[in-house]
C-alpha cells in the first residue's frame, strides 16, 4: 500500500505494481490528487510550466484518502472562464517542450502513443496547442514515463496547473512535467490517492468534454485584473484581447459548476444561417373600379385614341427633312430604279398659255 500511495504527481508509478497502470477506457481503481506544484516522481521532460504555482521537483508527502472519487461535472471546452491566464503571457514554453521531447526518441515515441497522435507530427502538434491555466479542479487520464515506457493513471488536477489545450477546448499537456494528458475513465468505486490541498471539495471537480468542432479562440479569466481576454488558440498570448461579446458575468463572480457561462459564438466560424433571397420592395397601386383586394391584376392596355409619336427630324433650310434613305448598291445582273428628276422651272412655272397668234395682222 506503501508503494501505491507515492504515484501523485506526473507519473503512474511502476508498471509492475498492482493499480499503477489503469486503462484510459477501463474503470478506474484510484484517482491521484496532483498539486498545481508536484512534478512527480516519473515526469517525461523538465518542467516548462512559466505561470502558476512553483513547481517542486520532488513529490510531496502522501497519504491515503479513502473517499470517492468524484465523477466530476461535465463542462464544455469552450466554456468562457474555464481557463485562465495573464494577457501575452504564456502559461507553458512551447518550444521548450518541443525540444525535450524531440531530444529523446524513445520518450517521443512514447509520449506520440500515449497522445494519439502519429510520432512524426508530435512537433508541429505541441505548437498547436495553447498554454492556460485551469480555473477548477480538473478530472484527467495523466501518463507519466517509467523503465523506458509510458504508463497511464487517472488523475485530479489542482486549479492553477498549467497546461495545454487542442482546438476542441481540452487539456492534452501537463506543463509542469511534460506528462501527455487524455480524458478520464469511468471512476466508478475509485477512491482517492493523495492529500487533498487546501480548499479541495471533491463536489467541485470538473470534466472537460470536447467541442462538436474546433474552436479558433478562447474566453478566458485575466489573473491580474479579473477581466476577460479572448487569446487564439495555438498561440502564446501575443494576440490576446478584449472579446467582442463578453459573458454576462465578470470572472470572479461566474461559478464554472452551479452556473457557468455561455460560451461565446466564434466570430471567424462560418455562418449555417440559410440566405433568403432579396425581394425588391413593391408599392400596389390603388384598385380599379369593380376591382377588389386580392384580385389579380391585368397589366394595363395601351391607348389606341392617343397619337402615334412622331420622331424628332431636324429642320432643313425649307422645311422638316424626311429620314435620309440607305444606299443600296446594285447587284450583279440587276439594274435598280432611278429616281425621277425633280420638275423644271418651265413646268413649275409656264409662260403664256394662249393660243398661238400670228406675229402680222391683215389689215
Amino acid at each position: 500500500m506503501a508503494s501505491a500511495l507515492l504515484l501523485a504527481g506526473c507519473s503512474g508509478g511502476d508498471p509492475g505494481e498492482p493499480g499503477a497502470e489503469q486503462s484510459a477506457t477501463g474503470p478506474a481503481r484510484e484517482v491521484l490528487l496532483q498539486p498545481a506544484g508536484s512534478q512527480g516522481p516519473a515526469p517525461f521532460t523538465p518542467s516548462t510550466a512559466q505561470e502558476g504555482a512553483p513547481v517542486q521537483q520532488e513529490a510531496p508527502p502522501v497519504t491515503g484518502v479513502s473517499d470517492p472519487a468524484p465523477a466530476g461535472h461535465a463542462l464544455t471546452g469552450s466554456t468562457p472562464g474555464l481557463y485562465g491566464g495573464t494577457r501575452s503571457v504564456a502559461s507553458c514554453n512551447v518550444e521548450q517542450q518541443v525540444s525535450y521531447l524531440t531530444a529523446e526518441p524513445g520518450k517521443a515515441r512514447a509520449f506520440a502513443e500515449s497522445a494519439g497522435i502519429p510520432e512524426s507530427n508530435l512537433a508541429d502538434w505541441l505548437r498547436g496547442l495553447t498554454p492556460v491555466l485551469l480555473r477548477a479542479d480538473t478530472r484527467v487520464t495523466g501518463h507519466g514515463f517509467q523503465n523506458g515506457r509510458a504508463t497511464s493513471f487517472q488523475s485530479v488536477l489542482q486549479a492553477g496547473t498549467a497546461v495545454l489545450v487542442d482546438q476542441y477546448g481540452t487539456p492534452r499537456v501537463r506543463c509542469a512535467c511534460g506528462n501527455p494528458l487524455r480524458s478520464p475513465a469511468a471512476a466508478d468505486g475509485a477512491v482517492h490517492t493523495g492529500e487533498p490541498w487546501p480548499g479541495y471539495r471533491p463536489e467541485r471537480v470538473v470534466v472537460i468534454t470536447p467541442t462538436s468542432g474546433t474552436v479558433g479562440s478562447l474566453v478566458i479569466a485575466s489573473a491580474a485584473d479579473n477581466t476577460w481576454l479572448e487569446r487564439r488558440t495555438g498561440t502564446d498570448g501575443d494576440q490576446d484581447r478584449r472579446p467582442d461579446v463578453l459573458p454576462s458575468c465578470d470572472p470572479a463572480s461566474c461559478d464554472l459548476v452551479t452556473n457557468p457561462p455561455q460560451p461565446v459564438p466564434d466570430p471567424n466560424a462560418p455562418s449555417t444561417a440559410p440566405s433568403v433571397p432579396v425581394v425588391p420592395h413593391h408599392t400596389p397601386s390603388a384598385p380599379r373600379e369593380n376591382e377588389r383586394p386580392g384580385d389579380p391584376v391585368a397589366p394595363p392596355m395601351p391607348d389606341d385614341t392617343a397619337p402615334a409619336p412622331t420622331p424628332d427630324v431636324p429642320p432643313g433650310p425649307d422645311g422638316p427633312v424626311g429620314p435620309e434613305l440607305p444606299v443600296v448598291p446594285d447587284g450583279p445582273g440587276e439594274q435598280q430604279p432611278q429616281p425621277e428628276p425633280p420638275p423644271s422651272f418651265e413646268e413649275l412655272l409656264p409662260g403664256d398659255t394662249a393660243p398661238h397668234q400670228p406675229e402680222t395682222f391683215e389689215g
